[in-house]
């Protein structure tokens, strides 16, 4: 892949992973208080007509993983949508205005209010499977308190990593040039966005749902509804 591809690739990205784009404060809500158990790799479960997938949330992103329980808790992201997805990329998740979107409405733009900080780190990265936070182009890269996706990516190779090294001036450790060169994942979208947990079991439904159709503006032709519950 030449430097030109690269760079339109990217912007192309900015655009798929916009996230929230309606005007929220940039002000996290209280989540210091939520009675979570704290509790190492905290479990979740996405259940969908394609299947389940279970995945764990990262101690190293406290303020994603305790925000992601609370929401999960007071049932935010039941019956909301996978409304974007793209093959070789990932599917994204969790606008509450897909609870109730009319066949063919463009999501994307709904959000609960307010962002949560980022917690980008160097351990954290976009392997397959990765749950990340979809976001706007907010200058602090705070993440939406609801929106999120999960990687499906592809193979790099060691020239394209090195390029995208290149490009970014971020540095992959070699156990994460292994794992994107053979199981992959999306290494262009590290250092921008946060990855705070990842599948566990059920990479194969990320799969089939990541196949379905979809229309133009990138949401499945027939809905992919969730039921999202923490695994006590």
């Amino acid at each position: 892949m030449n430097t030109k591809k690269i760079l339109i690739f990217f912007a192309f990205v900015a655009i798929i992973l916009g996230g929230c784009s309606k005007k929220t404060t940039n002000v996290t809500e209280d989540i210091s208080t939520v009675n979570t158990v704290k509790k190492a790799q905290t479990m979740v479960l996405i259940s969908t007509n394609y299947g389940d997938i279970k995945l764990k949330l990262y101690d190293e992103t406290p303020q994603h993983r305790d925000n992601f329980i609370k929401i999960v808790k007071e049932g935010k992201l039941d019956s909301t949508l996978f409304h974007r997805v793209i093959k070789s990329f990932m599917i994204q998740g969790g606008d509450p205005e897909s609870k109730t979107a009319k066949k063919g409405q463009m999501l994307g733009s709904g959000d609960l209010g307010y962002r949560v900080p980022a917690e980008i780190n160097g351990t954290c990265f976009h392997k397959k499977g990765a749950l990340a936070a979809a976001r706007d182009n907010n200058p602090q890269m705070a993440s939406s308190a609801c929106q999120f996706y999960i990687v499906q990516g592809k193979v790099s190779t060691d020239q394209e990593l090195d390029m995208m090294s290149a490009r970014t001036g971020r540095q992959y450790t070699p156990e994460q040039r292994e794992v994107y060169k053979t199981i992959g994942g999306t290494p262009f979208l590290d250092g921008s966005y946060t990855v705070f947990g990842e599948v566990v079991e059920g990479l194969d439904v990320v799969d089939k749902i990541a196949d379905a159709k979809t229309d133009r503006n990138d949401r499945p032709v027939e809905d992919i509804r969730m039921k999202v519950s923490i695994i006590e």
